[in-house]
């Protein structure tokens, strides 16, 4: 079988590359726009909202490092849901998180263009959406080791910044800075209390906190290409979670102790990053340019990832025969270049809906998103318990990533997602998440129906069956010795 029409993928990214692109696929505009959001509706607050959702995160991590480490395959818990939950389930969960992954790159590549334009006013939206879709699409178009290094950079950029902008607010709440006074923590009980939403507006805030955390399962989906996975992945996964939780914890912190956080929502508005807005605050020379280039890096480097997830994603449909067999293919440098080709649809409807307004274009893109993703966390979570029961049933060995505390600590996260779930109807702009994930999952319920009424989905590999043939093998040769 030649390169060029080969269907596996390629094991060429190493162990801080699988960190850094998992940090990269999610620190975007779910922290530095998403944030302002969340703090409209829960002030200083927000904090809380942080932690929980970071230990919710940590448990989706964990668990899926726990399957993907026995089963490193191609479409990772869209493989393995399969394989545990039924074809149904590794149709649904593997569209829906394309889809998902579409629309968020096309949110990404919006919320790029609206920091350009803090720069440059005058600039249309639309321009700057069209010259950064066609550099991410060469970026994946070429080789994984190429893309691995690419956003291992494009994620140490972020990651540096972001531990710089908390040094530097630490010590602009404690001893002040040459052009700026210590603030103190006042900030943090002044202006309503600590609580100035109450406890639902904490939980309200969760849905857009949730949002920062998408991405945390990358990780996963590189385990096919990955050099050494069983090593490599649960180790990423773990201190992946944990480094995001602080940063995210510490510079939120940060954000709502510095300035008032009715200054720092501005109302939920998506025209500026509360980061920028802390940083003009403090009168840092040239300190709010410096932060907008660094979130624009952010914002471009989520996109860069989100659209390698969905070329993998179609590539797993592919070999599942759930998408045309082209879409499986992977060119001479091992990237799967028809189902990028079609990913890059996201891209030109974020092109598409600038030429309008591109903040409305956002927040109903990150509507939709959040749907879908909660929807994706809890269908892993689930995939999760049928794992353990299935692999004790049938006497397999144990993951050597067990994730502590389940199926306790599972079962509350997804509790936890379902309520949150459930809470977006209730926020202004978000409604139209339900009126359109709602009866997107009828479609998709359809879609599948359909498909295997005409005998497709048998194709490719199914983890579990290829395990149990493979443990039964030495014992039939026995038999017959």
């Amino acid at each position: 079988m030649t390169a060029t029409t080969g269907h596996q993928l390629h094991r060429r990214l190493t162990a801080r590359q699988l960190t850094m692109i998992g940090l990269g696929g999610a620190i975007g505009t779910g922290l530095f726009l998403g944030s302002a959001l969340a703090i409209s509706q829960a002030g200083p607050a927000t904090i809380i909202a942080f932690v929980v959702v970071a230990l919710v995160a940590l448990v989706i991590a964990w668990a899926l490092a726990e399957m993907v480490t026995v089963h490193p395959t191609a479409g990772a818990f869209g493989t393995i849901a399969h394989a545990y939950l039924g074809r149904w389930a590794g149709f649904v969960i593997r569209w829906t998180y394309w889809t998902i992954q579409v629309i968020a790159v096309g949110g990404e590549v919006i919320a790029a263009g609206i920091y350009v334009q803090y720069w440059w006013p005058s600039i249309p939206l639309w321009l700057a959406v069209v010259v950064f879709s066609v550099a991410l699409i060469v970026v994946n178009a070429a080789t994984v080791r190429l893309f691995g290094e690419f956003e291992y950079w494009l994620s140490m950029i972020k990651v540096s910044a972001i531990v710089v902008f908390i040094v530097l607010g630490i010590l602009l709440i404690t001893v002040g800075l040459p052009d700026a006074p210590a603030t103190g923590l006042s900030n943090l009980t002044s202006d309503g209390g600590f609580f100035p939403m109450g406890l639902g507006g904490v939980f309200l805030a969760m849905v857009f906190v949730v949002f920062s955390f998408v991405g945390t399962e990358v990780v996963s989906v590189t385990a096919a290409e990955a050099e050494n996975p069983a090593r490599d992945v649960p180790r990423a996964a773990r201190q992946m979670v944990l480094r995001l939780a602080l940063f995210y914890v510490l510079a939120i912190a940060v954000v709502l102790t510095i300035a008032p956080w009715s200054q720092t929502a501005k109302g939920g508005s998506l025209d500026a990053s509360p980061f920028v807005r802390v940083l003009e605050a403090a009168q840092v020379p040239a300190g709010a340019s410096v932060m907008n280039f660094v979130i624009l890096t952010a914002a471009l480097s989520s996109a860069n990832t989100n659209l390698y997830l969905t070329t993998r994603m179609l590539h797993s449909l592919a070999g599942h025969g759930y998408a045309p067999a082209a879409l499986g293919r992977l060119s001479r440098s091992g990237a799967p270049r028809n189902a990028l080709a079609l990913s890059t649809i996201g891209l030109a409807v974020a092109a598409a809906l600038s030429v309008n307004d591109g903040t409305a274009a956002y927040l109903a893109l990150f509507g939709i998103s959040v749907f879908g993703a909660l929807v994706v966390w809890m269908m892993i979570l689930a995939s999760h318990a049928r794992f353990r029961l299935l692999r004790r049933r049938h006497g397999l060995p144990d993951s050597p990533a067990r994730i502590w505390g389940a199926p306790v600590t599972t079962g509350l996260a997804f509790l936890f997602l379902g309520a949150v779930l459930v809470s977006t109807a209730f926020i202004d702009g978000l409604q139209i998440a339900w009126k359109v994930g709602v009866p997107f999952f009828a479609l998709l319920l359809v879609a599948y129906l359909v498909t295997a009424s005409r005998g497709r989905g048998d194709a490719g590999s199914d983890p579990l069956r290829d395990e149990l043939a493979q443990s039964a093998a030495p014992a039939t040769r026995l038999d017959g010795a």
